[in-house]
């Protein structure tokens, strides 16, 4: 076992991990946060997508010995309490949730996307969401919740 230092939905956190355990066991099996889907495995789905550093990460693909030093952002964290962010409310509100599966990937992504462009096209969307599937097929109601949580975010 070696331990491990990060922050976690702005949380330092220490874990004791085993050598060549995935990021997403990690995340899953030691610090208990269920969000993170577990998919495909194979880095094709999204399912499991954190941010690491602000960027999408597959981590089913990523050791978590890795992670030391770096910060997570989980489904768990992108939220304030029980008061949903403005991006999973804009996905509650548009029907872009169906089965569930895929959306705090999805979310996450989208999240990560409207950081560094607070006014995405659908073709913006459709590209940065490209590694995230859908097995419900909801990408025309994922896209309208990631731009209307754009306009919502540029009310102000």
């Amino acid at each position: 076992m070696i331990e491990i230092k990060c922050t976690v939905n702005g949380k330092p956190t220490q874990v004791r991990i085993e050598e060549g355990e995935t990021l997403l066991d990690m995340i899953r099996e030691r610090l208990g946060l269920t969000g993170t889907k577990r998919g495909c495995e194979v880095g094709e789905c999204g399912a499991c997508t954190v941010l690491l550093d602000g960027v999408p990460t597959d981590s089913c693909l990523m050791l978590a010995a890795l992670a030391d030093g770096k910060d997570i952002l989980t489904i768990e964290g992108i939220s304030s309490g029980r008061e949903l962010s403005v991006m999973q409310q804009a996905f509650v509100d548009e029907g872009a949730i169906q089965c569930g599966y895929c959306t705090p990937g999805m979310i996450l992504t989208a999240h990560a996307l409207l950081k560094k462009n607070k006014n995405p096209t659908a073709e913006d969307i459709k590209r940065e969401l490209a590694g995230n599937m859908c097995r419900c097929a909801a990408y025309n109601q994922i896209i309208n919740a990631v731009q209307k949580a754009a306009r919502e975010e540029n009310k102000d």
